[in-house]
This record gives C-alpha cells, structure tokens and sequence, in this order.
C-alpha cells in the first residue's frame, strides 16, 4: 500500500512539474531589439495558440542614406521535441517603408515578406532570444527580390 501510494504521490508531482514547466515556456507579449543589418525595435503579442503577430520598426543611417520600415508578420510557431522552451516559427506579412539618399527624393516602397526562425524562451526568466530570415520580394517603387535579412532578437517577456 506504502508503494502504491508513493507511485501515485511521485507520479502526480511529476505531472505537475511538466505542467509548470509547459506554461512557463510560454509567453503572451515580447518587446525588445532586433539586430542584423537593420537594427530595430520589435514587439511580439499571441494571436492563438501556436500563432503570433511581430511588429518591427528597422532603421538604418549611414553615409547620407537614411532608411526606415515598418514590417508586420503572421508567425506560426512549433515546438521542438526534447529542447523545452525552443520552437521554430515560419510566416509572412508585410512592410512600408522609405529610402532617402543625400542630395535624392525619397523613395516610398511596399514589400512582401517571408519569414523562418527560432524562438527560445528561458525557463524562470522573463527573457526571449530569436533568431530568424527575413527575405522580401519589394513592390514598388520597383519589383525586386531582396534575399534577406538575418537578425537576433532579444526581448523582454510579459
């Protein structure tokens, strides 16, 4: 009977630690930095489960060029057996953004985006860490491919 007992008492704190270990690799909203060639702010809030909508705003001055964008992304993220806490995501959406060269009017463009990634939330910590592809196809002002950028995000979870 003492057996029984333990087994079930064992059985049930084992239970109850996977739980808790589930719901705290889980996160509802992220803000934080995104860092590659375009450095920017990103913000990340659950859609449902599995899905998350990310908001970035890149930006990037250097030698009298200035470029700013606004990129929103579906993403559909999935776990990855045995890594609690990681999961890889894949998406698309959209971006505004403008290009102004020294001495040039600015340019005003529209793009379709793609995106592939990894998303690790650590265990205890209110801490996000991404890492993912960003390639777009730009609509106006003249149709391009642009195979992509890689950035690291790191977030601040809540």
């Amino acid at each position: 009977m003492k057996k029984l007992l333990f087994t079930l008492i064992a059985v049930a704190g084992l239970f109850a630690m996977s739980a808790n270990n589930a719901n705290a690799q889980e996160y509802k909203n992220a803000i934080g930095g995104r860092f590659g060639s375009y450095n920017g702010v990103s913000f990340k809030t659950g859609l449902n489960k599995g899905a998350m909508l990310e908001l970035i705003g890149n930006f990037r001055s250097s030698s009298g060029v200035n470029y700013v964008q606004l990129t929103g992304l579906y993403e559909v993220y999935n776990p990855i057996s045995g890594a609690p806490g990681l999961n890889w995501y894949y998406g698309g959406g959209g971006s505004v953004g403008s290009m102004k060269v020294k001495g040039y009017d600015g340019d005003i463009y529209l793009g379709l985006n793609g995106v592939l990634g990894l998303d690790y939330k650590f265990n205890g910590a209110p801490i996000n860490l991404s890492l993912d592809w960003i390639p777009t196809l730009r609509l106006t002002p003249d149709t391009d491919f642009y195979s992509g950028d890689i950035g690291l995000g790191v977030r601040f979870t809540f």
